[in-house]
């Protein structure tokens, strides 16, 4: 069954908007996790407007279940990561100032670049993950760095999907059976939510984790933490 991680960063963003530490995000992270989440994912950027460094090394200690650390390959990341030590490092190619993660990466151009990191983090133990696209040529190429997984970019799905999910789904699911077959795990994460990842996670049954943040933080307002937490979960094959 596919895994669900929660990304927990708009908590972050909601305790930052008035300082002090309300809401607690590492009540959060214990929460989620006592709650039904397979793992918990943070994205911990260089402003710190979220999730911050400290965050991290807050949350590490405490959690039993998956840990995701989502980041750009900086120096001072690359670091953290390592220090940490999670089960599992996503790398994406977001700009500093970048309000999400808006892409994946070109991994022929960063061929060289990524293939030195991913290293870096296997000798740690480490598994690493890179955000992509559905082209070929990317997966392809993440697959010659030596990570372990790659992880799908669905806001083109998300955004297609009321419209035509047949139509939306179909470069997903070619993107998927070539990861397979050249040996890659398969993460998904962006835009997913509770009206299109059952269809997602149907057609593409053998993802092995998503990571949701924005769309089910949002549904907790509404509907509590730990009833959506289930609902996410229900939704997966």
């Amino acid at each position: 069954m596919t895994k669900l991680s929660v990304n927990i960063n708009k908590i972050a963003t909601l305790r930052n908007a008035r300082g002090g530490n309300t809401p607690n995000v590492l009540t959060a992270a214990i929460n989620c996790q006592l709650f039904g989440a397979d793992g918990i994912t943070v994205h911990p950027r260089p402003d710190e407007r979220h999730v911050r460094y400290r965050d991290v090394l807050d949350i590490r200690p405490v959690i039993t279940t998956e840990f995701n650390i989502e980041g750009y390959p900086s120096d001072e990341f690359i670091s953290l990561v390592i220090s940490v030590k999670p089960h599992q490092v996503t790398l994406v190619p977001d700009a500093h100032d970048a309000i999400t993660s808006d892409a994946g990466w070109d991994t022929l151009r960063n061929r060289a670049f990524l293939t030195d990191i991913v290293a870096a983090f296997r000798k740690k133990g480490i598994r690493t993950s890179l955000f992509v696209d559905t082209n070929p040529v990317n997966i392809e190429n993440a697959a010659l760095t030596g990570t372990d997984r790659i992880e799908l970019y669905t806001e083109p799905y998300a955004a297609s999907f009321s419209g035509n999910a047949v139509k939306a789904i179909e470069p997903f699911i070619k993107a998927a059976e070539l990861a397979r077959e050249l040996g890659l795990g398969i993460n998904a994460g962006h835009d997913l939510s509770l009206e299109n990842l059952h269809y997602f996670s149907e057609c593409i049954p053998f993802i092995d984790e998503v990571s949701i943040g924005h769309a089910l933080i949002s549904d907790a307002l509404y509907l509590g933490l730990e009833n959506t937490i289930q609902m996410y979960k229900r939704q997966l094959v």
